[in-house]
């Protein structure tokens, strides 16, 4: 989930079921930072599956009065994503950690653990887990876990060498910021630069995968699709499809045209 400033406006984007258009904020400049997962219901106060697939003004989900404060604090800063940090930081500090739940939750999904074990780690049954997730991602586990694997599959395309049998994803991704536990540190924005219009990029999803090429060192996307755990190529190509809104040729041959920017693993849709 992001926190965005667009057009002097604060704004949120809700967790994403598919890819979606650019233009969705019609704003001449949009900037933003995205808030490690499972953080955003804390920060925010209301559960993530709330805003799935929305895109909603702050003042929706905060007293306006408050709002208006925080839109003057963010418009002081000569670089909007400065004070969308430093808004960050202080509701951070003011609403204390995050639920652990989620990162344990992410942990797991990351090193490719199945649903089940991880319910079980958990100390909850799979409709609990599911209910939790909702709450913490906007939807249930194994959403965060296809995306997680994508991204994986991204980085090791862009390596040198395929490793020999698979191996999990926190060999291969860093790991996310995470607001509650470091409220000083929020995690960076991707690009060290406001983008202009287009304001919006696709989606959370395809945004979380821009700027990785699978083509990047010559990798065989077989190869590729065999470390990250996927059945077969025809498999990532489409997790790709479903999750970037693209194919691999056009992806990493660079036809997805705008939605290929700076490389931004964990950054903001907006900017990711």
């Amino acid at each position: 989930m992001d926190l965005l400033w667009a057009g002097g406006r604060l704004l949120v984007a809700g967790p994403d079921t598919g890819p979606h258009p650019g233009g969705e904020v019609h704003a001449g400049v949009v900037a933003g930072i995205r808030l490690a997962p499972g953080t955003a219901p804390a920060l925010l106060g209301v559960p993530a599956h709330v805003l799935r697939d929305r895109r909603v003004g702050l003042a929706d989900l905060w007293p306006a009065r408050e709002v208006r404060r925080l839109t003057g604090l963010v418009a002081a800063y000569g670089d909007p994503r400065a004070g969308l940090e430093a808004l960050a930081r202080a509701r951070a500090a003011e609403t204390g950690p995050a639920d652990p739940f989620a990162a344990e939750v992410v942990a797991r999904l990351r090193a490719g653990r199945p649903v089940a074990e991880i319910a079980g780690a958990a100390g909850l049954g799979e409709r609990q887990l599911h209910r939790r997730s909702l709450h913490s991602f906007g939807y249930g586990p194994r959403t965060p876990g296809r995306i997680l694997r994508l991204r994986r599959a991204l980085a090791l395309g862009r390596a040198r060498e395929v490793p020999p049998a698979r191996r999990g994803p926190a060999r291969t991704l860093a790991a996310l910021s995470s607001v509650a536990d470091a409220p000083h540190r929020l995690p960076p924005p991707p690009c060290n630069r406001t983008h202009r219009t287009p304001p919006r990029p696709p989606s959370g999803r395809s945004a979380l995968l821009r700027g990785h090429s699978l083509a990047d060192r010559g990798l065989p996307y077989a190869e590729v699709a065999y470390a990250a755990g996927y059945a077969d190529q025809a498999h990532l190509a489409r997790e790709t499809r479903a999750l970037a809104g693209t194919t691999l040729t056009a992806y990493s041959g660079g036809a997805a045209g705008a939605k290929r920017e700076t490389p931004q693993p964990s950054g903001s849709r907006t900017t990711a």
